[in-house]
């Protein structure tokens, strides 16, 4: 490394490639969810084995009517139980999923989109956990409205402007 090294900015440059990195998973899965029924995506080989592993783990997300899965609890999620809980989960998929425990955003409310306020910064694995029961069992429909209700609102708004270079390209008012 040529240069001197400054201690104080080690921290944003190590932060800011993974913040971005998860920006870009987030959009990936929003744009996911406009495209495919939530029911019907598949986000691993081993969605079948995570979502039965997550309900034998973390039987208030299985139970009906998942509002545990619908609105996530950061608190609980980050207390001593919590981290106790999840870190056994996470851990068991080391060898299995690239980059398990890489950090990764997720929506707390199921029903809304990505925002300031309703995302929380997590592990890949407990995005997958979370994104694939929430698939599973419907939770994810508004979500996939929403995402649908924005694209279309996306490319009017392109047309609009698309329309709008045209007209005054040719001599328009």
């Amino acid at each position: 490394m040529a240069g001197t090294f400054d201690p104080n900015q080690a921290q944003n440059l190590v932060e800011v490639p993974f913040a971005v990195k998860a920006v870009e998973h987030a959009q990936t899965y929003w744009n996911l969810l406009e495209k495919i029924s939530p029911r019907d995506l598949k986000l691993t080989r081993f969605d079948d084995e995570i979502f039965e592993h997550t309900l034998r783990e973390f039987p208030e997300f299985a139970a009906a009517p998942h509002t545990s899965l619908v609105a996530l609890d950061e608190d609980w999620m980050k207390s001593k139980e919590g981290k106790e809980q999840w870190r056994a989960f996470i851990n068991s998929y080391e060898k299995k999923i690239t980059d398990y425990n890489f950090g990764s955003l997720i929506r707390t409310d199921a029903t809304k989109e990505y925002s300031e306020t309703n995302t929380i910064f997590v592990t890949r694995i407990q995005v997958r956990h979370q994104q694939i029961s929430r698939n599973r069992l419907g939770l994810n429909d508004k979500a996939h409205e929403l995402a649908k209700e924005e694209a279309r609102k996306e490319r009017e708004k392109a047309e609009k402007k698309k329309a709008g270079k045209k007209k005054s390209n040719n001599g328009g008012p």
